[in-house]
């Protein structure tokens, strides 16, 4: 029997995965605040990473895998001090936010990454996920495997990014929809059933280095026009420019007010990083027009007139429209 231990387990992300273990035979422990259940087959132990004796339970028997995605290098850190002589084999799921820049069309793992965060600082995401890395590396050596997935999307998406579109078409129906400028933008996404079956197929084999985990890099307007076809929209897509709707309030990339997807456009690295690593391990891309079905089915349950995390309400972007 594989004992597999999950630091987490209970997310989006996390809780994939712990549910893929036990159909590779293994035995699921999730270690997690608590508040939501464990996957089904997984055991729970509550505890509070933050605390001194957060480990001391799963600490007491060795493992065979451990998977951690917290962004927190300081329970990253910790978790490593106590149970890196438990296991066989570590997974850290990273993040392509590591990267300290986005200027080189198709980078790889060898890119620059940010300086480590150093506690006391505020917060950064990307340093926090650099020192993270470091922790585990030091730590591991050749029993780690650290994953960087990009924009991660798919039915139960808690971000509310990727499915805002092709909820959006379909809400709109005959109506417009308003987008970015699109010519030059480009998207990277990988469906978070494809990463969770990466993610546990390598740590069963233990496979150890590192990998850009993300989808094949395609213009933002081909990724909007399946969106479109997938939903059945028929109105009109009207592009605004940058300093249009930078006057009008409308964010970029994600949170409220805000048009998902939509970067800056002195990043020309951004979402065009190199697979290669991903693909020579094994790791699998399903077609985006199932990703969009599969999120346009989730957007349906969820409401696509919700109150959403990112992304513009319908009644804003009608607002907009209007004056465009």
């Amino acid at each position: 029997m594989t004992d597999v231990l999950i630091l987490g387990g209970t997310g989006w992300l996390s809780g994939r995965v712990a549910a893929r273990w036990p159909a590779e035979g293994a035995s699921v422990t999730c270690l997690a605040r608590g508040g939501r259940p464990a996957p089904r087959g997984a055991q729970l132990v509550v505890a509070d990473r933050s605390a001194p004796d957060a480990y001391d339970v799963v600490a007491r028997k060795d493992w065979d895998e451990i998977v951690d995605i917290s962004s927190m290098p300081e329970h990253v850190a910790a978790a490593v001090a106590a149970l890196a002589g438990q296991t066989r084999h570590w997974t850290y799921v990273s993040s392509l936010s590591v990267y300290a820049g986005d200027d080189d069309v198709g980078a790889d793992e060898t890119a620059d990454l940010h300086e480590p965060a150093v506690r006391g600082e505020e917060y950064d995401y990307g340093r926090a996920k650099s020192a993270a890395e470091a922790s585990v590396r030091g730590a591991l050596g050749d029993r780690a495997a650290i994953v960087r997935p990009g924009l991660i999307v798919g039915p139960g998406d808690p971000t509310d990014r990727f499915g805002y579109w092709v909820g959006r078409f379909a809400l709109a129906g005959a109506e417009p929809v308003l987008a970015p400028t699109l010519d030059g933008l480009n998207a990277q996404v990988i469906d978070v059933d494809d990463l969770a079956e990466f993610i546990v197929a390598r740590g069963s084999e233990r496979w150890h280095g590192t990998a850009n985990a993300t989808g094949d890099t395609m213009p933002l307007g081909a990724l909007l026009a399946l969106a479109r076809e997938t939903a059945g929209h028929t109105g009109d897509l009207r592009e605004a420019d940058d300093d249009w709707l930078t006057a009008h309030d409308v964010a970029h990339w994600a949170g409220p007010r805000s048009l998902p997807l939509w970067l800056p456009r002195d990043m020309p690295g951004f979402a065009t990083r190199s697979i290669a690593a991903y693909r020579t391990a094994g790791g699998r891309l399903r077609d985006l027009r199932e990703t969009l079905e599969r999120t346009l089915a989730d957007e349906r349950a969820r409401g696509l007139d919700r109150e959403r995390v990112s992304g513009l309400s319908r009644a804003d972007e009608l607002a907009l429209l209007a004056d465009l």
